[in-house]
């Protein structure tokens, strides 16, 4: 009950599968126009999937305990029972993926997590799947929910409808849809900008489920020019772990090295994008301009 997402695979495997095959059956001058599959790359994407999928039913059990223990300190309660607690928790969760997703993006150390998810220079229905294998940091967010009332379960639920949603906003073949959509909505319009590393589509477009809130607070843009996907600075390989690790390494080696306690601080808690600014190029490492090899 709590996580819908695993009940979901089947259907995400099957999707995937459907997708692959249009792009494989596309007229030549169609299959130009996207960037399409990759087989060692869906390999990789549906590895780390199976991964997270693992790593995050155990952690799942630590997280319900912790939102279990600060439920029964706070005084509040909302009863699932009152019919304006679910559309109240629908918009308390997706405001609190939005900052969640925002802080991934500025902040290293919860970027290291998130990066992951932005490692594919593909954009289909198998990028959905590429997920971290180091979700620990992510629950905090939620806590405010768990301290106005909302039961744990509750919370899980629908952090699971939401994972569920963001699945099909991953895809090329979705153009832009009717405006009021457009307007509400995160859609897959709006998500392909999200994974661009063109130069003014990064950091836009963190919604979950609504983009609402990337309007309200300013961090939202419309998809214009076409998206390159992955990293300002890709990383040229495929294997699971070091998809999963880099940043960590990353972080590491800019840490150790450092040579002051500032600069340490903010190799961990700065943006990706300062690190990269004050790290010497000598020490760059696996990260490189081309396409993975």
């Amino acid at each position: 009950m709590f996580d819908l997402v695993l009940y979901a695979v089947p259907f995400f495997i099957a999707l995937v599968l459907v997708e692959w095959f249009q792009f494989r059956h596309d007229r030549a001058e169609e299959r130009e126009q996207l960037v399409g599959y990759e087989g060692h790359d869906t390999a990789t994407s549906l590895t780390m999937g199976v991964g997270y999928a693992v790593i995050n039913t155990g952690w799942k059990l630590v997280v319900a305990t912790a939102y279990a223990g600060i439920y029964e300190l706070t005084p509040l309660r909302i009863s699932p029972q009152d019919w304006w607690a679910w559309p109240l928790l629908f918009f308390a969760d997706d405001l609190a993926y939005y900052w969640f997703h925002r802080i991934s993006h500025v902040c290293r150390i919860f970027w290291a997590s998130h990066v992951v998810h932005h490692s594919s220079q593909h954009y289909n229905l198998s990028t959905a799947l590429r997920q971290t294998w180091t979700p620990m940091g992510t629950f905090i967010f939620w806590i405010p929910l768990a301290l106005i009332g909302f039961k744990p379960w509750m919370i899980l639920l629908e952090q699971s409808v939401s994972l569920t949603y963001q699945f099909w906003i991953h895809t090329e073949r979705v153009g832009t849809l009717w405006r009021p959509i457009e307007l509400i909505f995160n859609t897959p319009s709006h998500h392909r900008v999200h994974h661009g590393s063109n130069d003014q589509y990064l950091d836009k477009n963190f919604g979950g489920i609504l983009i609402i809130w990337d309007r309200l607070f300013g961090s939202f843009i419309a998809e214009r020019e076409q998206v390159q996907y992955g990293l300002t600075r890709n990383i040229g390989t495929f294997n699971p772990l070091k998809v999963a690790t880099h940043e960590y390494v990353a972080i590491y080696n800019d840490v150790r090295h450092a040579r002051t306690w500032s600069d340490r601080f903010n190799f961990l808690f700065r943006g990706p994008g300062w690190a990269y600014d004050h790290r010497d190029p000598a020490d760059l490492g696996e990260l490189t301009e081309r396409q993975p090899a």
